[in-house]
């Protein structure tokens, strides 16, 4: 499996760009001899006979998803479209050198590779599902046709807590707001400055959206409303965050100012810095907030303009919503603000709306929508999937419990998570598929000090080799 993993750090495989990892894994499964399908979608889908004697059982589907996601540190050289990851060992830890690592899903990916070319582990029908672009849309798994599928049984191998079993995930909906922005020449007797936020942990937006984390939009929003309201700020350009499933870690803005106001919006950005500094003490010691001259801009944007964006960004919604009723610890809804930018013109906005309970999402669609409209935004929604309802009567949540208490002389929990997993999807397209997701302990996906634990690594292939052998051995679980 680790053999795998490390083929699969060479591989560029960002989001959207996953040409290198399919053809990787298209002739990986061509040159065992297995049954293999490259679909429209962007999906890779390998097969593997039954070991004799097994070949009445029902079949199995490991699934995982190709693409990473791409977040490296400001400080770091890299391109995702052409650089292998650096990995490296540290202590239990297995880390990358100021990027993503890719373990979120290359453990998944590379232990599925590792079950279809063994020779020694007894299964049923197999069937390795490799989903294209799911960070960014789960495009992949929305593109599986009815029919494509023979397995009945799912083992999605991307989650990230060794020692739980997750039943249940959130949908998601992904809301994108646009303010058209006249521009003007920045007035004489102005000063430009850049102002950066930086050092922020960031995350992913679903997994780490409740661990209080600072979102560096609503840092830089709340800096640049502060300096327009006590020293007249013009706004030229912002650029805060990358991704839509990841909490912003840092934001950039090209700023004027009167040249007399200079120095006390230097010191007045020093103590809110201080301020917001002392809030986020505890989750965020690494934030850095600075503003540095910077060549006066050739425009800025409109007075109105400007007011009404500040003013919606300050407003919209960002973080937990509420928290689920009936599972202790669980998120139910929540928004990451994740990105704000402009170009051309214009200000896009992005949010990545997340919940369990569809009309909860649907609820706090309509709170953004009304914030941005009445600021004069036109808003869209698009992107939305359906979250996976748990299902405690489950065969295969029976099975894989039992032998994860049989291995490792405890029980599992049993949870729901957070995240978007693509299971929503694919039970959609084949209703009573019987799913569970488990993974090795991955710690920071979605951020450059994302860290994939050595021993959980090993706990969760044993897991998966014993499920292979016991999943439909027992009455309940036959056809």
């Amino acid at each position: 499996m680790w053999k795998h993993f490390h083929a699969l750090t060479r591989i560029p495989r960002p989001s959207g760009h996953e040409e290198q990892a399919r053809k990787f894994l298209a002739a990986f499964g061509r040159g065992l001899g297995l049954e293999t399908i490259a679909d429209e979608a962007g999906n890779v889908i390998i097969r593997k006979p039954a070991t004799p004697g097994m070949e009445h059982r029902k079949g199995v589907i490991l699934q995982a998803h190709l693409d990473m996601v791409p977040q490296k540190n400001s400080d770091t050289t890299h391109d995702f479209r052409s650089d292998p990851i650096e990995a490296f060992v540290d202590g239990g830890w297995v880390k990358a050198r100021g990027t993503t690592l890719g373990a979120d899903n290359g453990l998944g990916l590379a232990a599925a590779l590792a079950v279809l070319e063994s020779d020694d582990i007894p299964h049923g029908p197999l069937e390795a599902l490799f989903t294209g672009n799911e960070e960014a849309g789960m495009t992949g798994a929305r593109g599986i046709r009815p029919g494509v599928l023979r397995g009945s049984i799912l083992l999605n191998l991307d989650s990230e807590d060794e020692g739980e079993l997750f039943v249940g995930c959130a949908g998601g909906l992904d809301a994108v707001a646009t303010f058209e922005m006249e521009e003007r020449p920045a007035p004489p007797g102005h000063m430009g400055f850049r102002i950066t936020v930086t050092g922020l942990r960031g995350g992913h937006s679903g997994m780490d959206i409740g661990l209080g984390r600072g979102n560096a939009n609503k840092v830089m929003n709340r800096l640049l409303h502060d300096a327009r309201d006590r020293h007249g700020l013009l706004l030229a350009s912002i650029e805060g965050g990358s991704l839509r499933n990841a909490i912003p870690r840092e934001s950039f803005a090209l700023i004027a100012l009167p040249a007399s106001e200079a120095t006390g919006f230097l010191e007045s950005l020093d103590t809110l810095a201080a301020t917001i500094g002392l809030e986020l003490a505890a989750t965020e010691p690494d934030l850095r907030i600075a503003a540095e001259p910077a060549g006066l801009p050739a425009a800025v944007m409109g007075d109105e303009a400007c007011e009404r964006l500040l003013r919606a960004v300050h407003a919209c919604p960002n973080g937990v919503m509420r928290m689920n009723d009936t599972m202790e610890n669980l998120v139910e809804t929540s928004n990451n603000l994740a990105i704000v930018r402009s170009a051309n013109g214009s200000v896009t906005v992005e949010c990545l709306l997340r919940s369990s309970v569809d009309s909860a999402r649907e609820d706090l669609a309509m709170m953004i929508g009304s914030v941005f409209g009445l600021a004069g935004a036109t808003t869209r929604f698009e992107g939305g999937y359906p979250g996976w309802r748990p299902d405690p009567g489950s065969p295969v949540l029976k099975v894989m419990r039992e032998v994860y208490e049989s291995k490792f002389g405890r029980a599992p929990e049993v949870r729901a998570v957070h995240a978007g997993l693509e299971c929503g999807i694919l039970g959609g397209t084949y209703p009573g598929l019987d799913m569970i997701s488990f993974g090795p302990t991955i710690r920071h996906p979605h951020s450059p000090d994302e860290k994939a634990e050595i021993a959980s690594v090993a706990r969760f292939w044993e897991l998966l080799v014993a499920a292979l052998g016991a999943v439909d051995e027992k009455k309940d679980c036959r056809d």
